[in-house]
């Protein structure tokens, strides 16, 4: 597999493609999500021209007429916005039909958060005493690579080490991240197709403990558990062969703006999810162009969650970040 990848690296492309500019600065506070009593829309951008999308499918060019009104394209009606004191967008009315804006997760580099189901040390003292599930056939023999000593250039911002998180508290003793090396290998051929597009790799989690996700899946509610891994089956973080990442710009060191933020439990964090702006999906699709040319593939709910193709054949891991270090 190794010798594929500056194949794969070509068929990728490395010529620079030119990234889109950003909206004009009053547009963000309209971009968004908005709900009614019986339906939901959202404003987006796309290719300098905002739409209102409703979620069953339709979409709609929107010309501002005024500060507060916007008309809808082919003499389909009218949009009026209304702001709050902070002059963001605090509902929109369709045609005479008002819809609030939802507020679907945080912004600006914050994290969802959830309100666990029950404390979180008593999960963990739980999770720990607990065994993962019984494996049989024939697996590779685990060899975790530690990211950053594999290339230094490669950026940590493992959210689970501190309270940046969706369950707002430390799952992790230490910041690091672990792969199979394969894994690592292929992460680290993507950060440096990236950097010749101006951006780096910015690593959230890599190999996760059985017993971390173990605790995920009792502390979450059941209408969210699509956005973690039952442990009954096991994850393919805990085989070291899944990774959750982002982009940041060489030029800023600045973590890039996506269509929704890191673990946030809404349709925001489907890789394909329609909304946002043109800038913002473009940098999803290069960080996905990136990965999948590595051999990774996205998953279908997470936008940042790429799991290696060859996942199913290391068994699933429980040891701590300690432990893995004392044997390298």
């Amino acid at each position: 597999m190794r010798r594929l990848i500056p194949i794969l690296l070509v068929a990728a492309g490395c010529a620079k493609a030119a990234t889109p500019p950003e909206v004009p600065p009053v547009w963000p506070a309209l971009i968004g999500e908005y709900a009614s009593h019986q339906d939901t829309v959202s404003i987006l951008e796309d290719g300098g021209t905002l739409h209102l999308y409703r979620w069953h499918g339709s979409r709609s060019e929107l010309r501002s007429r005024t500060d507060s009104t916007l008309d809808i394209a082919g003499n389909a009606g009218r949009v009026v916005v209304r702001r709050g004191p902070d002059r963001r967008t605090s509902a929109i009315v369709v045609n005479g039909v008002e819809f609030a804006r939802l507020a679907l997760g945080p912004e600006g580099g914050a994290s969802f958060q959830i309100a666990p189901r029950r404390p979180v040390e008593e999960l963990r003292r739980e999770a720990l005493a607990a065994t993962p599930p019984a494996e049989t056939g024939d697996f590779l023999p685990t060899d975790l690579v530690e990211l950053v000593r594999l290339d230094s250039t490669i950026r940590l911002d493992i959210r689970y080490a501190g309270t940046n998180n969706f369950m707002g508290t430390p799952m992790y003793s230490s910041a690091r991240a672990f792969l199979q090396r394969p894994a690592a290998e292929g992460v680290m051929h993507a950060n440096q197709w990236l950097r010749a597009q101006g951006y780096g790799l910015l690593i959230h989690d890599g190999y996760r403990p059985w017993y971390v996700t173990k605790m995920f899946w009792e502390a979450t509610p059941d209408a969210q558990r699509i956005f973690v891994a039952d442990p009954a089956k096991g994850s393919r973080h805990n085989r070291g062969c899944a990774v959750d990442l982002t982009l940041f710009d060489l030029r800023t060191g600045q973590a890039v703006e996506m269509t929704g933020g890191y673990d946030e439990m809404s349709p925001r964090s489907f890789p394909d999810y329609p909304g946002g702006t043109t800038r913002q999906r473009w940098l999803r699709g290069l960080l996905r162009r990136a990965m999948e040319a590595q051999g990774f593939s996205v998953y279908e709910a997470e936008w940042w969650h790429f799991d290696y193709q060859d996942w199913q054949k290391y068994r699933i891991g429980t040891q701590t970040f300690e432990e893995i270090a004392k044997k390298q």
